[in-house]
């Protein structure tokens, strides 16, 4: 199973085993609140279903999903999505009334409760048409021409409301090319940096968080290119950054500049795919490099999230990022996959993740506006006809953990190797606590251990369970 393999378990168990002959009887109190638990499976979405109760003096099997709160792992920043300018366009486009509604319903209070959100550092290759911040014909390394305008119209605009809808909303920025007179190529589509403009790209991304600042919204943290080990074949806005590059720029330029003028706001590296873990333990074993940043920015689509592990276990003062990974339009069960996006989702959590950031928040029917060469659609799609929503697998995967864990919980130890059932727990800064289940197999019935406590549920195939106490 993908949240943990034989040998982790193994010896997490004997940790467990050890810590709990060493516990005081004190110690294994009964939980103080009723269980509440919420459902997705065939026609439920994120549905209130009657939860065990805890009980005590039953026996406790092997088999059973046992939690320790006691092991504390990483603290979560929270969930999300992106708003590109396509994800912007679309919601400028709906009446005020329904975009509120819709804002509502994914940042608010009662809704999902997405707390971070990711934008793009001039076009991505969802937006309306490639675009930077200072577009001339040729080179301005003064950057006199440099403007945030093109955002002003309704991305800017969108972000704000955004932010008042959640006002501890944390945003992240990533470019995904910068002007194309700093590249090889001379455009924003395709092509590499060039390095003798590193200090000119430097003052863009001051520029670029003071502009934003100065019109009310503030960036918490940038990476330093979106996926910089592709550019795409030239199909759409990318650079290429050679690790030399990256690291060269962070620690001589992109660093220095955050520090002097915006030392609050983070710089996360890499912003790609598990499979270039050794790439992320290169650059951070630089100490030049590992001084500014924060933590490592990841994608899903190649290798395994254990990658982050491994990064984590070298570097444990370094934070780890799930910044991207979205649905596919063009796949049948796109809007009933749930259960493969929460298995995805628990083995990010189990891996030292503090956030998990969809793409797209919003998307028409088509996966557009897209100016790219991928099918991904939004975490909703928004029909350019009717303008009705429709609610992805991803959506009601997030349900499952955006409502119920806060800002600032940490994931502690769950271990049980069941066929199909994939499992997180966190305690939340509260003292509540919440368990994920996720069956993507058969029907099965569960059993989950406490300390001297147990419950037993029912797990519906292809479902997904939160239970909170």
């Amino acid at each position: 199973m993908d949240n943990t393999n034989r040998r982790d378990f193994l010896k997490l168990a004997a940790l467990a085993a050890s810590s709990a002959a060493s516990r005081p009887l004190a110690a294994w109190a009964a939980p103080d609140s009723p269980l509440k638990a919420w459902r997705t499976t065939g026609q439920q979405r994120y549905a209130p279903i009657e939860a065990p109760a805890w009980r005590t003096g039953e026996t406790i099997s092997a088999m059973s999903i046992r939690l320790d709160p006691d092991q504390h792992f990483q603290q979560v920043l929270g969930f999300g999505a992106a708003l590109t300018d396509s994800s912007c366009y679309l919601l400028e486009q709906l009446d005020a009334a329904k975009r509120k509604s819709l804002l509502d319903e994914c940042f608010g209070p009662s809704g999902l409760r997405f707390s971070v959100a990711r934008t793009t550092i001039g076009s991505s290759d969802y937006s309306l048409n490639a675009y930077s911040y200072d577009d001339t014909p040729s080179p301005d390394p003064s950057l006199t021409h440099f403007s945030i305008e093109h955002d002003r119209k309704y991305i800017l605009p969108l972000l704000k409301e955004a932010r008042q809808t959640n006002p501890e909303l944390f945003y992240f920025s990533s470019p995904w090319s910068p002007p194309g007179w700093m590249k090889a190529s001379n455009s924003l589509l395709g092509g590499n940096m060039r390095s003798h403009y590193f200090d000119a790209y430097a003052q863009y991304f001051v520029k670029f968080l003071d502009g934003y600042a100065a019109d009310g919204v503030k960036i918490n943290a940038v990476t330093v290119q979106n996926e910089v080990d592709t550019d795409q074949d030239g199909r759409m806005p990318q650079a290429l950054w050679g690790q030399e590059y990256e690291m060269n720029f962070v620690k001589g330029y992109l660093g220095p500049a955050l520090e002097k003028s915006v030392p609050d706001t983070k710089i996360w590296i890499l912003d790609h795919n598990y499979n270039l873990w050794g790439r992320a333990v290169d650059e951070l074993s630089d100490p030049d490099v590992y001084k500014y940043v924060d933590g490592v920015a990841w994608h899903g689509y190649y290798g395994p999230p254990s990658a982050m592990t491994r990064v984590h276990d070298m570097f444990p003062a370094k934070n780890a990022y799930w910044t991207e990974g979205g649905p596919d339009i063009t796949e049948p069960d796109y809007a009933t996959n749930w259960a493969k996006w929460s298995s995805t989702f628990t083995g990010i959590l189990r891996n030292w993740a503090r956030c998990i950031v969809s793409w797209n928040l919003v998307l028409d029917e088509h996966g557009e506006p897209n100016i790219g060469p991928f099918s991904c659609g939004g975490v909703v799609t928004i029909n350019s006809k009717t303008q009705e929503f429709t609610r992805s697998g991803q959506y009601w995967a997030f349900a499952h953990y955006s409502k119920a864990i806060q800002r600032g919980a940490r994931v502690i130890a769950s271990w049980g190797d069941l066929k199909d059932i994939d499992h997180v727990a966190v305690e939340n800064p509260d003292g509540s606590h919440v368990l994920v289940l996720t069956n993507t197999g058969r029907e099965q019935s569960v059993q989950c251990a406490l300390r001297d406590q147990s419950m037993t549920i029912s797990l519906p195939p292809d479902s997904v369970t939160t239970l909170a106490w």
